[in-house]
């Protein structure tokens, strides 16, 4: 169930993406960002009452809800960058860097939490999507669809904020019903979010966003808590170095919608960079 939970959150990520892309267009990330977030926690609450976990609340762990409080300030951090690097550069270039955050995943969880059954497949693996990223981000002249900026500074701080977020996300759901954790932590990004908007004073440009770009940035909130709701279920219950790769596999998606919505095409080199992303992801969870 868990490696099932794992591929519908890798497909909604990817939709993330494209999504999110098409409500920045004009609208400012940050302000984006903090609008997408509503939703999320709205829609992650939804789930909580469904499930019937809302009354566990009482029963988390200071220390638990410590951990899920941080994994909440990573998430922010790196949807902040990872969202500022999208309004910047192309898709196709922003996700692969984002992406690399599983290197870091695996290997931390594998120092950290000891999963080390079918070590040399999973380093392996590890090292056969490091080499596909690489591949993937290499450097080319810019798109229409490319605004100058620091975009990949801004992708690689989203990866590392991504890679602490797993970990501190694994540890704060030990023992908290994965649903209800998702909620909380949203709780945080949603702080987050708001606050920088407002230290900011970007809070006016909310009257200014359109009706389009509104309902994109409503619909890659939808998808982004479709996704978190299956990838922390898999994280609780499933084996983490092989759950961060099958979810990173959603720049399979985001490529093929990428290039069906705003054309950008891969070159030869960053094609088989993605094959290589795809095999040794492949190959670590086939040895799960």
């Amino acid at each position: 169930m868990w490696l099932i939970t794992a591929i519908l959150s890798a497909f909604f990520a990817g939709l993330t993406a494209t999504l999110a892309k098409c409500g920045i267009k004009d609208t400012d990330s940050d302000v984006a960002t903090a609008l997408r977030t509503g939703v999320v926690l709205i829609f992650s609450w939804i789930m909580v009452f469904i499930v019937g976990s809302v009354h566990t609340i009482a029963d988390i762990e200071a220390s638990s809800l410590f951990f899920l409080i941080l994994s909440g300030i990573a998430t922010g951090a790196s949807w902040i960058c990872y969202f500022k690097a999208l309004s910047m550069g192309d898709v196709n270039k922003v996700v692969p860097i984002d992406k690399s955050s599983t290197v870091l995943s695996v290997l931390f969880v594998i120092i950290l939490f000891h999963e080390t059954e079918h070590l040399a497949i999973k380093l392996l693996g590890t090292a056969i999507l490091t080499a596909g990223i690489f591949l993937m981000i290499q450097r080319k002249a810019p798109s229409q669809t490319q605004k100058k900026g620091p975009w990949m500074i801004y992708a690689v701080l989203s990866a590392v904020f991504a890679a602490l977020t797993s970990i501190l996300a694994k540890i704060g759901i030990k023992n908290v019903e994965s649903n209800l954790a998702t909620a909380l932590r949203t709780g945080v990004v949603l702080i987050m979010a708001w606050g920088i908007v407002f230290a900011k004073g970007k809070q006016g440009q909310i009257r200014t966003i359109s009706r389009k770009e509104g309902i994109f940035i409503a619909l890659s909130g939808l998808a982004t808590g479709a996704s978190w709701l299956f990838y922390y279920y898999a994280i609780q219950n499933g084996i983490v170095s092989v759950v961060v790769p099958i979810d990173k596999l959603s720049i399979i998606v985001t490529v093929l919608f990428s290039y069906i919505v705003f054309h950008e095409k891969l070159s030869k080199k960053a094609l088989l960079g993605l094959s290589m992303m795809i095999a040794g992801t492949l190959l670590m969870a086939v040895w799960a």
